[in-house]
């Protein structure tokens, strides 16, 4: 570095060119941000950041900002030779990659909040910024506005990071929340998110767990050191929860969640452990499930976030915040553009992709988890010996059985220790086969509990 820390290598009166892509919610209050706190933010970074152009589909609503400022040509905008840092806003994969891709190519840095595109592409998109010396910040695309991507990258650098809990959709924690609160079923919850807006026209990237699989993915990548994609997550979504699922976890003192996990497990059955040489796995899995009303995460209600990290040294963090919208969302975007074009101004880099460990991703079927296991059972003597029966031969064993009501009513409540879930899921497949087991109505694991 030849000049002082106070011009910089930039130089003071140089600007940073920025240029944003998209302009809905979090666009149109990240680009408000930029023009209402210039100031601030060029004493942040030491150097101005000057707005070049928004990138649009279409240039026919009043969008509050200068026209000239408006267009619908991204590629022409990112290639510009004035723009510095690329802000990208839009969502889904295409044209992102393409334009992302562009401007980490011609050495410009970018701030994404694109989860759907990370979990997916970080490798290309990383490779492309290393071969450019260029920065790629992503800190918005996981759990909006609460910092949790920057500890796992910087912060928790020296530590190991060995589990990684969380409530990181907004949509499904409020649906869950109303239904724990009210005893109203899933569809009447879902129309209520949709009528407040935290529910899209079409939910199904929320409400059946995609959203949240694609951020697993993200914080697996980075607490691990292992490359994972969405593909690696196993998911299950939240449409089948009932209110009777959340009566039975009441009674059981719990609540219901949809829990992004990311942890790391012991070798595979056979093969040896990682104190004898053997090779740790990594288990990245998304579902809706039972954790006591004690645990941390079961207090967060409405469309808030939470991510608990586990890690061997600082031991126990919780991050906790707004997980979405507009304006919290932009506040992490614009924490990651001051970051970057203070590396602009001064010379550093952000840190880049480290897959060094790459861990192997373990099925879900050598995933051990408790279970609550619900079963519409015959009323008559020797059910329940039966029904053990079948827990036993297939390796599960119980920890508590409740019976509830009688005649064509009664239910068999089974709450199980640790078992493989290929061994629950072959105990509930004789289950269903049972002449004295009428239906098998709902299976939720059991998460946050010592046994």
């Amino acid at each position: 570095m030849t000049a002082n820390a106070k011009n910089g290598v930039w130089g003071a009166d140089r600007p940073i060119g920025v240029a944003v892509l998209g302009m809905g919610n979090v666009g149109a209050e990240v680009v408000r941000i930029l023009r209402e706190h210039a100031e601030d933010l060029r004493a942040r970074v030491g150097a101005p950041l000057v707005l070049r152009g928004v990138a649009v589909r279409d240039l026919g609503p009043d969008r509050g900002v200068p026209r000239d400022l408006l267009t619908t040509d991204a590629d022409a905008l990112v290639a510009r030779a004035d723009v510095d840092l690329v802000v990208e806003v839009i969502g889904g994969i295409d044209p992102p990659r393409r334009l992302i891709m562009a401007a980490l190519n011609a050495g410009k840095s970018v701030v994404t909040a694109n989860k759907a595109l990370l979990a997916d592409y970080t490798g290309e998109l990383a490779a492309a910024a290393e071969h450019s010396r260029a920065d790629l910040y992503f800190e918005a695309a996981v759990a909006g506005a609460i910092p949790v991507v920057r500890p796992l990258i910087q912060s928790l650098a020296g530590d190991r990071v060995n589990r990684i809990v969380g409530i990181v959709n907004g949509t499904t924690n409020f649906i869950l929340s109303a239904m724990d609160e009210t005893g109203a079923e899933y569809s009447d919850t879902l129309a209520e998110a949709t009528r407040l807006g935290y529910a899209e026209a079409d939910p199904t990237a929320d409400v059946e767990g995609f959203d949240a699989a694609a951020k697993a993915a993200i914080l697996a990548s980075l607490a691990f050191h292992t490359r994972v994609t969405a593909a690696d997550v196993y998911r299950e979504g939240i449409s089948r929860i009932t209110s009777e699922d959340l009566e039975t976890a009441s009674a059981l003192d719990c609540t219901v969640k949809l829990l992004a996990i990311c942890e790391r497990v012991s070798a595979g059955p056979g093969e040896p452990s990682p104190e004898d040489g053997g090779k740790e796995r990594v288990s990245v899995r998304v579902y809706p499930a039972l954790i006591p009303r004690r645990h941390p995460l079961a207090a967060v209600t409405g469309a808030f976030n939470a991510v608990v990290v586990e890690a061997e040294n600082a031991g126990r963090l919780m991050f906790y915040g707004q997980g979405a919208g507009g304006a919290p969302t932009a506040s992490a975007v614009l924490g990651d553009v001051v970051m970057a074009a203070r590396n602009k101004f001064y010379g550093g880099r952000a840190p880049g992709e480290s897959v060094y460990a790459e861990l192997p991703i373990a099925p879900i079927g050598d995933t051990p988890t408790r279970y609550h296991v619900n079963l519409q059972v015959e009323d008559r003597p020797g059910v329940l010996a039966k029904v053990a029966g079948e827990f036993a031969d297939h390796g599960v064993s119980i920890s508590t059985v409740r019976q509830e009501g009688h005649g064509s009513g009664a239910r068999l409540v089974v709450v199980t220790h640790h078992a493989e879930e290929s061994a629950l899921v072959d105990t509930v497949a004789a289950l269903a086969e049972m002449t004295s087991v009428t239906s098998v109505t709902s299976v939720l694991r059991l998460e946050g509990t010592e046994e």
